[in-house]
């Protein structure tokens, strides 16, 4: 399959240790990516702060620049759900057919990146190794717009040499959602420290989630406190084989 990857303003920015994972494994399991260098901001964020029409010129460009894809990838469940959840409204509200008519071609076309394994590839052994003590943080927009259920941990439990364990309150927000943590910032922090405590009494040395937005709220708290515990994104974990663990290799 001919895959085309979005990589996230975040992952772009700050972590791009996550688009190279989702690259390294998609790769390994015998697709071709594709890299659109246009691409730049779903518009997410300024759809959510109230820019709503300074979103739209966004919107306009993801559709052009994707709309040929066969398959697109994104690995992140809240770009996937603006894209779910507001394009059909925003293409309406445009009063262009056209528009309409491209979003409700290239939507089905969407995945979130364990979607696109489990759902599109019928996958949940993709041969990864990932010899750590992990938990799994289930992010607002993956489980309440998206509805990803398990799929996540289905995939880490295939994993080999994991120790997977169950984070507790595994369904509470971490406090981040976007400019709400720079807006509401002692409800934020007073969120962030429940899940600390819930992610240190796990003892794991890796958190791990499909939003690497929550990570790093959660990654950043945890730094504070030197609490020695790491971040993650999925693909992170998912992309490394038992070959690279023999030549020291750790995506």
């Amino acid at each position: 399959m001919r895959v085309s990857l979005f990589i996230t303003c975040y992952n772009d920015t700050l972590f791009p240790a996550t688009g190279q994972a989702v690259v390294r494994l998609l790769e390994r399991l015998g697709h071709t990516v594709e890299f659109p260098l246009e691409q730049t901001c779903c518009g997410q964020m300024h759809y959510n702060t109230g820019y709503q029409r300074e979103a739209m010129p966004l919107m306009r460009r993801f559709v052009e620049i994707f709309r040929n894809a066969e398959a697109v990838c994104i690995p992140s469940s809240s770009c996937v759900a603006m894209l779910r959840d507001h394009y059909p409204k925003m293409a309406a509200e445009s009063a262009d057919p056209g528009l309409v008519r491209a979003v409700d071609a290239l939507l089905p076309r969407v995945y979130e990146l364990t979607e696109l394994l489990v759902h599109r590839l019928g996958l949940e052994d993709v041969g990864a190794y990932f010899p750590h003590r992990v938990t799994y943080h289930a992010s607002c927009h993956s489980q309440r717009s998206l509805h990803l259920g398990d799929l996540p941990l289905r995939l880490l439990r295939k994993v080999r040499g994991i120790d997977l364990v169950e984070l507790p309150n595994i369904d509470r927000c971490c406090g981040f959602g976007g400019t709400f943590a720079i807006k509401m910032g002692d409800i934020s922090a007073a969120m962030l420290a429940d899940k600390m405590k819930d992610v240190e009494n796990t003892g794991a040395e890796v958190v791990t989630a499909v939003d690497t937005s929550c990570l790093m709220h959660i990654f950043g708290g945890l730094h504070r406190q030197r609490a020695g515990v790491r971040m993650a994104h999925i693909a992170e974990i998912l992309a490394p084989t038992e070959n690279d663990a023999a030549e020291g290799v750790w995506a």
